[in-house]
Formats: structure tokens, C-alpha cells, sequence
């Protein structure tokens, strides 16, 4: 049976005198978590209209490159919303970390105690490298959407080109989801692990 870590010694800790509050993800984290919110928020509304107009394009018989240049338009503005959401489920799960790192912190200066905080854990580290993979593939996608749909209506490529190019970024923004909630996965368990420590924490200081 494996053992369990019974003192906040057995984790890989920082020894201060005063707390250290917030990291450097976590101020980002505590700034940006509400515009991302407030983006998704546009974009999703602005999608449901581009998709309502591409939907009357299509019963009016519009030309065909006119609805590959609304389908790609609404799908980029679609994701840059998804992109916005993911990043500020991930900027909040930062914030909550922050807070426990603060608190926990200040705890052990009221007390007298020598204050020890928890290093960065591996899955925190995942959890911040997914994120920006995820982010910046879902973001490329979407620009690449956009781009398509304006040389579309320009006549600067083919329907066909037009047509496998959504294919593909399909599969791009597919990977990109699942990368983001996969980091999302790593965020949760860092969560549970800054718990852990601080509950073994504080019953030292209780002792």
C-alpha cells in the first residue's frame, strides 16, 4: 500500500517569513478570467445571428460562395467564443489557486508560523502548457476561418479549396478542445493537490 504524506515537509514546499501571495499566472488569472467571460459572451450571440443569416441565404438561393463565406465566418467567430470560454474556466481555476496560496499564506503569518507555501506542481505546469496550446490552436483555426471566408468572397480560391479547408480545420479545433479540457483536467487535480497541503498544514498549526 502506498504511503500517505502526513506533513507538509513531504511536499515540495518554499520557506518564508511573510506570505508570498500571488504568482505570476495567478495575477493574470485574477485580471483577465471576467473579460474572457464577457468576449464569449459577444461571440456566441454574434455566431447564432451569422448562422440565422446564412440559414436565409440558403433558402433564398443565394450564390454558393456567398454561404461558404458565411459558413466559414460563423464557425470562426463560433470558436473564437469557445476559445474565450476555455480561457476563462482555465484563468478562474488560476484565480482559485491564487486565493488558496494568499490565504494559506496569511494564515501562517497570523499564527507566527514560519509560512510554508507550495511549490508549483507538475500538473499546474501541464495545466498552464495545455491552455496555451489549446488557446493558440483554437485561435489560428478561427483567423484561418475568417481569412478563407474573405477570399471566398473575393474569388480568391475555389469552392472546393474553400470546402477541404473546413475539413481540415475541423480536425484542428476537435484537437484543440481536447487539449483544452484536458488542461482543464491538470488545473482541477492542482486544485486538489494545494487541498491536500494546506489541510495537513493546518492541522500543524492547530498541533
Amino acid at each position: 500500500m502506498a504511503t500517505q504524506a502526513n506533513k507538509s515537509t513531504d511536499f515540495p514546499i518554499e520557506v518564508s517569513y511573510k506570505g508570498l501571495g500571488y504568482n505570476k499566472p495567478q495575477k493574470m488569472g485574477r485580471k483577465l478570467w471576467a473579460p474572457m467571460w464577457v468576449m464569449s459572451i459577444m461571440a456566441f450571440p454574434v455566431a447564432l445571428i451569422l448562422g440565422i443569416v446564412r440559414s436565409n441565404a440558403i433558402s433564398d438561393g443565394e450564390s454558393e460562395a456567398t454561404i461558404a463565406a458565411l459558413g466559414h465566418t460563423t464557425t470562426g467567430v463560433m470558436f473564437i467564443g469557445f476559445t474565450a470560454v476555455f480561457t476563462a474556466v482555465s484563468f478562474a481555476i488560476a484565480r482559485i489557486l491564487g486565493e488558496f496560496r494568499k490565504g494559506g499564506g496569511e494564515v501562517q503569518e497570523l499564527v507566527s508560523s514560519e509560512v510554508r507555501t507550495l511549490k508549483m506542481p507538475p500538473t499546474a505546469k501541464i495545466f498552464i502548457l495545455g491552455m496555451a496550446m489549446a488557446m493558440m490552436t483554437l485561435l489560428i483555426a478561427s483567423i484561418i476561418h475568417l481569412v478563407v471566408a474573405a477570399q471566398v468572397s473575393s474569388g480568391g480560391i475555389s469552392l472546393a479549396s474553400a470546402e477541404t479547408t473546413a475539413i481540415t480545420l475541423e480536425a484542428v479545433r476537435r484537437l484543440g478542445v481536447a487539449v483544452y479540457l484536458v488542461a482543464i483536467t491538470f488545473g482541477l487535480a492542482t486544485i486538489t493537490r494545494v487541498l491536500r497541503f494546506q489541510a495537513i498544514r493546518i492541522r500543524e498549526l492547530a498541533s
